[in-house]
């Protein structure tokens, strides 16, 4: 699947509530079925118990109630569905962290015309469960702690290139610092999928994330065809610079004018 792991990176001078909201939203837009929703959030070791508890609390907030709420999406069929529940099975068994968000306490197990599955929170799980290798596609989002920002880092570049990257922070330095570090198809900065959805940006992947950008002047270029012409010009070029067999010391000379020393 296009889209890969897209990371946030959230930073001790982000503003806890209005990152909270803006990674929930974007997270359950769609039921998390979208390339760009956000697979995993950073977050400082000693925030993490705070951000857990206020994502809970906004999901809470926005969707007091799933089964029979329009505003919260089913996953596309039965087929994801179990996916996506094997993924939160396997990280339990684990002996993962695993916090499951179901505002109203409903039953699940019977549903007779959706999927709908609550949103899972899985905490610092280990790299070897298929959360951690698979792009998600659905309402399951993954915390890790980390200590410094090189951790970041230095995680997302060891792994496929991301559709999206997203930074809350509002130190530039630290904003920097993950720009020029780090590739991915696209970036945002406090807040999520944005990027996608600006005509004036190019939108597209990098690598395992896709080729190619479209969207305003790059869309243009990339739907429509560059037809190149050459016209030769009358003088014979190749053959005054020695470039025609046989070769002499005359090409030497043009090949050792061509060589940046």
């Amino acid at each position: 699947v296009l889209g890969g792991k897209s990371p946030v990176v959230f930073s001790d001078t982000a503003n806890l509530a209005e990152a909270m909201e803006r990674i929930m939203v974007g997270k359950m837009l769609n039921a998390g079925q979208v390339c760009l929703s956000p697979d995993y959030v950073f977050v400082p070791e000693h925030q993490l118990q705070t951000f857990v508890d206020k994502a809970e609390a906004w999901f809470s907030q926005m969707f007091p109630s799933l089964l029979e709420n329009p505003d919260f999406t089913s996953v596309v069929n039965a087929r994801h569905c179990d996916r996506l529940q094997g993924y939160v099975d396997e990280a339990k068994a684990a002996g993962t962290d695993v916090r499951c968000v179901n505002p109203a306490n409903e039953d699940f197990s019977e549903q007779q015309h959706a999927n709908k599955l609550p949103l899972h929170i899985v905490i610092n799980p280990s790299d070897d469960l298929a959360i951690m290798q698979q792009e998600i596609f659905g309402p399951l989002i993954v915390v890790k702690s980390y200590r410094t920002v090189d951790e970041c880092i230095n995680y997302i570049n060891v792994r496929d290139r991301p559709l999206g990257l997203y930074i809350f922070s509002h130190d530039q330095a630290f904003q920097e610092n993950i720009l020029t570090r780090t590739i991915s198809g696209g970036v945002t900065i406090n807040d999520v999928i944005m990027h996608g959805g600006c005509d004036a940006l190019p939108f597209g992947g990098i690598g395992p994330s896709g080729m190619g950008s479209y969207h305003g002047v790059d869309g243009f270029k990339a739907f429509s065809h560059a037809r190149s012409v050459y016209k030769q010009s009358r003088i014979n070029l190749q053959k005054l610079g020695g470039m025609l067999p046989p070769y002499g010391k005359k090409c030497e000379k043009t090949l050792t004018s061509m060589i940046k020393k």
